[in-house]
C-alpha cells in the first residue's frame, strides 16, 4: 500500500489505435512514469498525458514500458522509460493515432474539417442474396414492366442495407411486393433475418 500512496498523478494512456485509457493513479518522475497496475497494457510508442491540477497536461511518449512482475510485497507494475514531448510533438503524436471504428459511415472528426468519402461495406452475404434475387427476377419474370418493377423494389430493399440501418419490417413490406415464386420467397427470408432486431 506504501507504492499506492506514492501515485498522486492522474494520467491518461492513448493507445496507437486510439483507444484512451482514463482516471490512472501513476508517480510522474522526471525519468519515468511508474504505474502500479497490472490490468492496463502499456506499450511502446504509447501516448501518456498527465492531467495537472491548473488544467494543462504534459505528454509523454513510452520508449520501454518497463513491466515488473509481481516479487515478494511488490505488486506487478510498470516503471516506463519515457520521453516528454514539447507542444509540437505532442500534437503531431496525438494526430498520427490510428482511430478503428466500425458501423457503416461512422466516421471520427478530430479537431477537423470532414471532407472525407465513406465506402461503404455492406455484409457480402446480403450483397450476394441481393445479386441472386436479380438474378431470379430476370430468369421468372417475363413482362418487361412486371420485371422493372421489381428491380425497383430491389433496389429499395439494397437502398436499406446500405442505408446502414434498415428496417425489417420496411424490407419485409418490399420482400411481399415481389414475385411469389420459392425461390425468391427464400431469398427474400434470408435477407429478413439479416437484419439485427
Amino acid at each position: 500500500m506504501l507504492f499506492q500512496k506514492m501515485m498522486t498523478d492522474n494520467i491518461k494512456v492513448i493507445k496507437s489505435d486510439g483507444q484512451e485509457i482514463e482516471n490512472l493513479k501513476a508517480s510522474v518522475q522526471k525519468k519515468g512514469i511508474y504505474l502500479m497496475q497490472s490490468d492496463v497494457l502499456i506499450e511502446p510508442r504509447d501516448i501518456i498525458q498527465r492531467m495537472m491540477t491548473n488544467g494543462g497536461h504534459e505528454t509523454f511518449k513510452v520508449i520501454d514500458p518497463g513491466f515488473h512482475e509481481a516479487f515478494h510485497n511488490i505488486p506487478a507494475h510498470y516503471q516506463m522509460k519515457v520521453q516528454k514531448l514539447g507542444i509540437p510533438e505532442a500534437e503531431k503524436a496525438i494526430q498520427s493515432i490510428t482511430y478503428n471504428i466500425s458501423g457503416v459511415n461512422a466516421r471520427v472528426n478530430n479537431n477537423s474539417t470532414d471532407n472525407s468519402t465513406n465506402t461503404i461495406n455492406t455484409n457480402q452475404d446480403v450483397v450476394e442474396h441481393i445479386a441472386l434475387l436479380r438474378k431470379e427476377i430476370e430468369k421468372i419474370v417475363s413482362s418487361n414492366r412486371n420485371k422493372k418493377d421489381a428491380m425497383e423494389v430491389v433496389d429499395a430493399i439494397q437502398e436499406q442495407f446500405e442505408s446502414g440501418s434498415p428496417s425489417k419490417a420496411v424490407i419485409k413490406t418490399l420482400v411481399s411486393a415481389l414475385p411469389h415464386t420459392g425461390s425468391i420467397a427464400s431469398i427474400g427470408s434470408f435477407l429478413i433475418s439479416a437484419i439485427n432486431g
